[in-house]
C-alpha cells in the first residue's frame, strides 16, 4: 500500500507539472515552437544524461545479470505490446496501432521509475527505452508508411537514446574513472527529466479543447488497450520471474503501463496522417494514466509480495 501511495503522489506531482505547461501555453508564455525546442532539449540532452549517469556505477556480476534480465524482460514486454496492437488495430488504424505498441517510457517512465523504485533503477529501464526507440524507427516506420524502404539505419544510428545507452554501457564495462564534476553535471541535467517532460506534455494538452479530446472514439480505444490490456498481460508474464528480481519487474511494468508515446504524433505528421488524432491519443491516455497506473502497479505489488 505504501508503494501505491508513493506512486500516486508522484503521478499527481507530474500532473501539477503538466498544469504549469498547460498554463504557460494558454497564457501565451510558451509557443508551439518553444515547446518543440523544450522537447528537443529533453530528447537530446536531459534523457541521455539521465541514462548515462545510471551506468556510472560499480561493475558487479549481479548488476550485469540484472541488466541482461531487464533487457530480456523489456523485449518480451514490447513484443507483447506489438502483437496486441497488431491484432486489435492492424493496418486499418495505423495511428492507434503505433500508439498502443509504444508507450511513453522515456518522458513518463524514467521519472516515475526514479521516484518509485530509485535512481539505480534507471539502469534497468534504459534497455526498455533503447529497444522501444529501435522498434519505433524500424517496425513503427513500416506500420505508419507501409513501406520497408522507409526504414533509415542512418537515422537510427543517430538516435540520442541509443547513443547514450552504448556510452553508458562503455562506462559500465570499462569502469573508467569519470571525474566528479562530469558525474555531478550529468546528475543535475538528468534531474530535469520530470519537470521538462511534464511541462512539454502540458503544452501539448493545451493545444486541444476538452471537447475535441473527449469526442475522439479512436483515442478511447487506444487508451484502453495501452493503459489496461497491455499492462495486465505483461504483468501476468512478468509474474513468471522470481521475486528476487522485483525491482526489475516493477521497472518494466512501469514502462509498459505508461501512456501512449508522444512520438506517434511526430510519425503521423511525417507520413501525412491525422496529426491531431494522434495528439488526442497521447493526451487522453496521459490524463487517464493517473487512475490506471496506481491500479496496475498496486495489483503487481500485491501479487509480487
Amino acid at each position: 500500500m505504501e508503494y501505491v501511495l508513493l506512486l500516486s503522489k508522484q503521478i499527481i506531482l507530474m500532473f501539477l507539472l503538466m498544469g504549469i505547461g498547460y498554463w504557460l501555453f494558454k497564457s501565451k508564455k510558451l509557443s508551439v515552437q518553444g515547446n518543440k525546442e523544450l522537447a528537443t532539449i529533453l530528447i537530446y540532452a536531459i534523457l541521455p544524461a539521465s541514462i548515462i549517469r545510471s551506468f556510472l556505477t560499480e561493475f558487479t556480476s549481479k548488476k550485469l545479470v540484472g541488466f541482461l534480465l531487464s533487457f530480456a524482460a523489456a523485449l518480451a514486454a514490447l513484443v507483447i505490446s506489438i502483437l496486441i496492437s497488431k491484432i486489435i488495430f492492424g493496418s486499418r488504424k495505423k495511428i492507434e496501432h503505433f500508439g498502443t505498441a509504444f508507450s511513453n517510457a522515456g518522458f513518463i517512465g524514467i521519472p516515475l521509475v526514479k521516484a518509485a523504485v530509485g535512481e539505480e533503477a534507471v539502469f534497468y529501464i534504459a534497455s526498455f527505452v533503447a529497444l522501444l526507440n529501435i522498434l519505433q524507427w524500424t517496425y513503427g516506420v513500416v506500420v505508419m508508411s507501409e513501406s520497408k524502404e522507409a526504414v533509415s539505419i542512418r537515422k537510427l544510428s543517430r538516435n540520442p537514446i541509443l547513443i547514450s545507452l552504448f556510452t553508458g554501457l562503455l562506462f559500465f564495462f570499462t569502469q573508467w574513472n569519470v571525474p566528479a564534476l562530469v558525474s555531478n553535471t550529468l546528475s543535475l541535467v538528468g534531474n530535469m527529466t520530470a519537470p521538462v517532460a511534464m511541462i512539454t506534455l502540458g503544452a501539448y494538452l493545451a493545444q486541444l479543447s476538452f471537447k475535441e479530446l473527449l469526442n475522439e472514439k479512436a483515442a478511447y480505444q487506444s487508451t484502453a488497450v495501452r493503459l489496461l490490456l497491455i499492462p495486465l498481460v505483461t504483468l501476468a508474464v512478468l509474474t513468471l520471474l522470481p521475486n528476487e528480481y522485483r525491482d526489475i519487474k516493477m521497472t518494466v511494468l512501469i514502462a509498459t503501463a505508461a501512456p501512449v508515446g508522444s512520438n506517434v504524433a511526430v510519425f503521423a505528421q511525417l507520413n501525412g496522417l491525422d496529426y491531431t488524432r494522434a495528439v488526442k491519443s497521447v493526451c487522453l491516455s496521459t490524463v487517464f494514466c493517473i487512475i490506471t497506473m496506481p491500479i496496475i502497479l498496486g495489483l503487481a505489488a500485491v501479487i509480487w509480495k
